[in-house]
């Protein structure tokens, strides 16, 4: 059996992964198939997914990793721990929004929202996709600086929800429950946005003894 060409394998697995990109946001998880993907992949044989992916479950993860900023971001966490709360704090709600307002991502977010609230057992293989990985993250980000005196001491998965909450209100505003300032309200002033008022509350001041 001759070796692999590894540039035009990981040109395949991509021409897949963008093919199954669409047929997710279009048919929702439980729908797509594997013709409709293939199809969509502009590749022959449906079977050829199963070279490149275990299976559909492995396909989607692989699709929402390699396509969502934030959790590109998350795979870096363990080098974050002990930089600054503005800075990585920026950075993540920047991923966050740029992953959630993305053109090709919005259909996606859409179908994994409704398709969780369905679906109870896709809501948890959802969540081990994302939102568990993000909120971890956070919560032992947050805690160090807290340990640090950084921040003020406080439940940790609650701070998370302060943070992630306006990030996730702004995409929803400007995706599904449509407000007037959705036009003109740009990402970058809601990150820059969010992360002070979220700050404002959390930082301990150089005057201020820790909690």
């Amino acid at each position: 059996m001759p070796p692999r060409d590894e540039h035009d394998y990981e040109a395949r697995r991509q021409q897949i992964i963008e093919g199954a990109l669409q047929v997710f946001s279009r048919d929702g998880y439980e729908k797509a198939t594997n013709i409709d993907i293939a199809r969509a992949a502009k590749i022959k044989s449906p079977g050829l997914i199963y070279h490149y992916f275990k299976d559909k479950a492995d396909l989607f993860r692989q699709v929402v990793e390699e396509r969502a900023n934030v959790l590109q971001f998350l795979l870096r966490s363990d080098d974050m721990m002990d930089r600054e709360p503005r800075e990585v704090l920026t950075e993540f709600a920047r991923n966050l929004v740029t992953t959630l307002d993305n053109r090709t991502s919005v259909p996606m977010f859409k179908m994994m929202l409704g398709e969780s609230i369905r679906r109870p057992a896709v809501a948890a293989m959802f969540n081990q996709i994302g939102p568990w990985r993000a909120f971890r993250f956070l919560s032992r980000y947050l805690e160090h600086q807290m340990d640090l005196g950084k921040l003020r001491r406080m439940d940790p998965g609650a701070a998370v929800r302060c943070l992630v909450g306006p990030l996730l209100a702004f995409v929803l505003t400007r995706e599904v429950f449509v407000q007037a300032d959705s036009a003109t309200l740009s990402p970058e002033t809601m990150v820059e946005t969010a992360v002070s008022v979220f700050l404002e509350g959390m930082e301990i001041k150089s005057d201020s003894a820790p909690d």
